[in-house]
């Protein structure tokens, strides 16, 4: 165990200075992901600034849509009234991820911000520039079965695992920022994760010590909303690829760097095309990596598949 620090927040602009301020320094909200980083010596924080109590948990209506503090967790979204009857591709994702215990300690923030799943990541005896820049990508040619098809580089391959923000892409959510200067910020949840690029260890536009206190969500699109997900098995089992869909909004998940919007989808299906004519626009930029090539029939069938179910529900 490496040593650290820890305190409690006082206040959101109080944990944000502290963590801009102190090298090595991270949030610590429901901690599931990042302390088992820590266990793997992944994350090496110096410092850990507990947000998980602070009062940035509510739910509450904005401008005919719905605000969810930062530190809420995924089973009190889930089961919030006002989200079940207006999201429900939302409710779909966040309980197709993770377990029920997971989901309890979970919070917004950190669900959007969680790191990837690759196996080369996950193993520091293995070369990998998200986690030691300038090591290589050792999924590149290793076991990459559940690598990107979609925005990855010959630096990076790794896919992200949210579902949550799968959803609230397809949604047109956004996160609203608090800065180690007091400002405040939104961006778009389609904009806040980059492509790997050569510099896949920045994986978020956020800058040092700034805090998501809150997602924001438009009001709902009309038609209907679905979400689907395919992975090894029920449980305990990291996605294979997933599709959200939200009126005539699509979002990809797990073939991607980052939630991925399907925009050559939503196109074609505004000009008038068929769900399997639809999804082929999306796939024509789609690239194997070796053993993932699986994946792109996936998404195919997954798509044409979520979008019929959500034209019965609309």
């Amino acid at each position: 165990m490496r040593p650290f620090t820890y305190e409690r927040a006082a206040d959101a602009l109080s944990a944000v200075k502290t963590v801009a301020s102190t090298p090595g320094a991270k949030f610590l909200a429901g901690g599931t992901n990042l302390l088992d980083l820590m266990k793997l010596d992944i994350e090496r924080p110096t410092h850990l600034v507990d947000v998980g109590r602070l009062p940035l948990a509510g739910i509450e209506a904005a401008d005919g849509g719905l605000r969810l503090g930062g530190a809420a967790t995924n089973s009190q979204v889930a089961a919030h009234a006002t989200v079940r009857s207006l999201y429900p591709v939302l409710v779909q994702s966040i309980v197709s991820g993770g377990s029920g215990q997971l989901r309890n300690k979970a919070t917004v923030g950190g669900n959007l911000l969680q790191r990837t799943r690759c196996a080369y990541f996950y193993d520091t005896t293995k070369p990998c520039n998200k986690r030691q820049p300038g090591s290589g990508c050792g999924a590149l040619e290793g076991l990459n079965r559940n690598s990107a098809i979609f925005g990855a580089s010959d630096h990076c391959i790794a896919t992200h695992p949210s579902d949550m923000a799968v959803a609230l892409t397809a949604l047109g959510a956004s996160v609203e920022t608090l800065s180690p200067d007091g400002a405040s910020r939104t961006i778009a949840v389609r904009d806040l994760h980059r492509l790997p690029g050569d510099a896949p260890q920045i994986e978020t536009d956020l800058g040092p010590g700034e805090l998501i206190t809150a997602v924001v969500i438009p009001p709902p699109p009309k038609g209907g909303q679905a979400y689907a997900k395919v992975r090894d098995r029920a449980s305990y089992a990291g996605g294979l690829a997933s599709v959200a869909v939200a009126g005539g909004q699509v979002a990809f998940g797990a073939v991607a760097h980052k939630p991925w919007r399907a925009e050559k989808v939503e196109a074609a299906l505004a000009a008038g095309a068929s769900p399997a004519e639809a999804v082929e626009a999306e796939l024509s930029t789609a690239r194997a990596n070796g053993r993932n090539a699986f994946k792109i029939d996936v998404i195919r069938r997954l798509t044409a598949a979520t979008l019929t179910e959500q034209g019965r529900g609309a």
